[in-house]
């Protein structure tokens, strides 16, 4: 029992690392965004602020919520995850910016949808065997 009490806590505070560093990394993102798109259409901007967003996520990741070794098959799989979640999150915001919502609020309810689902993919290819 004590075994799983440990494993649990363990997993927990792997989520609770996820949750700030994923929060920080989607208000890197968010941030530029909003700075950028006074300048550029709503999906260009996305893109330059996820891969700004991206490059800080990778080392967090890697160093403070999975706590492993950076290495070439755990960096190639952060960045299969981080292409699938950049296609999912342009075709939320696609599909958010179709149905009205302003090109302002149009990452929230993106965010809400995608970084769950990032969540997994990032801990299955980062995650200590």
């Amino acid at each position: 029992m004590l075994r799983n009490e440990i494993k649990d806590r363990k997993k927990l505070g792997e989520i609770v690392r996820f949750i700030i560093v994923g929060s920080s990394a989607a208000a890197i993102q968010y941030s530029t965004y909003l700075l950028l798109i006074c300048w550029l259409q709503p999906l260009i901007a996305n893109t330059i602020a996820y891969l700004v967003s991206f490059i800080f996520n990778y080392i967090a990741s890697t160093r403070y919520t999975f706590r492993v070794k950076s290495t070439t098959k755990r960096g190639a799989g952060f960045v299969f995850s981080h292409i699938t979640n950049y296609l999912l999150q342009s075709g939320f915001l696609k599909l958010f910016l179709w149905l009205g919502f302003s090109k302002q609020i149009a990452l929230i309810p993106m965010f809400a949808i995608c970084v769950p689902i990032n969540f997994l993919l990032v801990r299955f290819f980062l995650h200590k065997k």
